[in-house]
């Protein structure tokens, strides 16, 4: 066990901790963990939880009370204020996070309860119970996907899939990928080549979009798919020069290099690609699954949207990973545990997780809430064929917690858009990235310990 640390911490660890966001790595916050409660928390209490807009609603709040008893404060998510509140010894109960890449991350700095002993007494979230993408929330203090429960995703994509409209294959006389088998991402580049359109120097319709939830993430993936790892074996530095991401990464600067999708170097004014695929100004999108919410709400594109496997890599092995996982962990300083874990449970097992399954905003992370899945029109039931085919392709790919992947995305967006532009060879951005990323990371390794 380690030493306990009181409430108050150092000017010097705070600041460190406090650069979470846009610094690499933050210092350990030590602390014992208390005993796990066998007690029951009774009507009165109050949780304390830090997410963003959305995630958990005032109607949410209004019926975790009728339903519960409890209280739920909403505090809005920011990490500045999240390391305040910590170090000033009144930490939220709950906060959210992004399974794939913040719980090594927060897990290594020793802030986040383990949930195992919690998970094992629950007749709501039974372990036998929980999808693999949940693992994501595992970490044994090296490897992601081991160890201890420190959260759950609330729901999940594999975020390498990919819609795309045949309306607009048709009009461009591209064949259509197919549904069960992936195709390459040297293919799927081509058909993104094929289908884009402009006018005037502008362009009007992107062939394809993969950019990913967060560029660190997303070249994890993609160097995964290659069959290699973006960082060394002990996650302490990244190695863009090894085969495997060579490739990951001259795949995507070419995605970037031609425009035929949203990049750094050619941002899509709607910030995201959601509303620039329902306008049919947009062939093909990497969002998973999830993005099925959006598309049902439009019958019309709906009937001429598909859901694909992930790419491959020729050669490489066939992997669909989830580059998010959002859902929630417990502080381990929380002051109410009990409370916090009924909270947990009511979130991620009962109400609110039964309308989340039922609205196609993401697969469910408790198989037994998959039957709750959109089915009832002839396009979700292909779908649901195509996504639930996936299922097994799906694995863990771990992430350092060593850096935050906002700090190492700071970087990339420095470093890449020369490469992007044709000013620089994928070589020399390689090797920069490896520079500037691995001094990040050492500093980060230093503070952690």
């Amino acid at each position: 066990m380690r030493p306990h640390v009181g409430a108050s911490l150092s000017r010097r660890r705070f600041l460190a901790l406090s650069a979470a966001g846009t610094a690499a790595g933050a210092a350990a916050l030590n602390g014992c963990a208390l005993p796990v409660s066998t007690g029951v928390s009774g009507p009165g209490e109050t949780v304390t939880a830090m997410v963003k807009s959305g995630e958990i609603t005032p109607d949410d709040v209004k019926q975790a009370y009728n339903d519960l008893g409890i209280k739920i404060v909403l505090v809005k998510y920011d990490i500045t204020k999240l390391i305040a509140m910590m170090t000033t010894g009144n930490p939220p109960d709950l906060v959210r996070g992004v399974g794939a890449i913040d719980a090594p991350y927060f897990a290594a700095r020793d802030l986040m309860e383990d949930l195992d002993p919690y998970f094992a007494r629950s007749s709501v979230l039974r372990p036998a119970d929980l999808d693999p993408v949940n693992d994501l929330w595992r970490f044994d203090g090296r490897t992601q996907g081991k160890g201890p429960r420190h959260g759950m995703a609330k729901d999940f994509s594999q975020d390498n899939m990919y819609w795309y409209n045949t309306a607009l294959f048709d009009r461009a006389g591209v064949e259509t990928p197919p549904v069960t088998e992936p195709v390459t991402y040297e293919e799927w580049l081509e058909k993104a080549k094929s289908l884009t359109r402009r006018k005037s120097g502008q362009t009007t319709v992107f062939g394809g979009s993969y950019n990913g939830l967060m560029k660190s993430s997303l070249l994890a993936s993609l160097t995964a798919a290659a069959g290699g790892n973006l960082f060394t074996d002990d996650y302490a530095r990244v190695d863009f020069t090894s085969p495997e991401a060579r490739k990951a990464l001259a795949w995507y600067i070419e995605y970037c290099r031609t425009r035929v999708g949203p990049s750094a170097v050619q941002p899509d004014p709607n910030a995201w690609d959601g509303p620039t695929y329902q306008a049919s100004r947009m062939a093909m999108s990497n969002s998973g699954y999830w993005l099925g919410g959006m598309i049902n709400t439009d019958p019309k594109l709906a009937k001429v949207s598909r859901l694909a496997p992930a790419p491959i890599f020729a050669g490489g092995p066939r992997i669909s990973p989830c580059q998010g996982g959002t859902g929630l962990w417990m502080t381990k300083k929380s002051r109410n545990k009990d409370a916090a874990w009924r909270v947990f449970e009511w979130f991620f097992g009962e109400g609110p997780a039964k309308a989340r399954a039922s609205g196609g905003w993401g697969i469910p992370t408790l198989k037994s809430l998959r039957p709750l899945m959109p089915a009832k029109e002839e396009y979700q039931k292909q779908v649901l064929k195509v996504q639930d085919a996936e299922l097994e392709h799906f694995s863990v790919i771990s992430f350092t917690p060593y850096a935050s992947a906002d700090a190492l995305d700071a970087l990339f967006n420095q470093i890449a858009p020369a490469a992007m532009n044709g000013h620089m060879s994928v070589d020399t951005l390689a090797r920069r990235l490896d520079s500037a990323m691995n001094e990040q990371l050492a500093r980060g390794k230093e503070q952690v310990g």
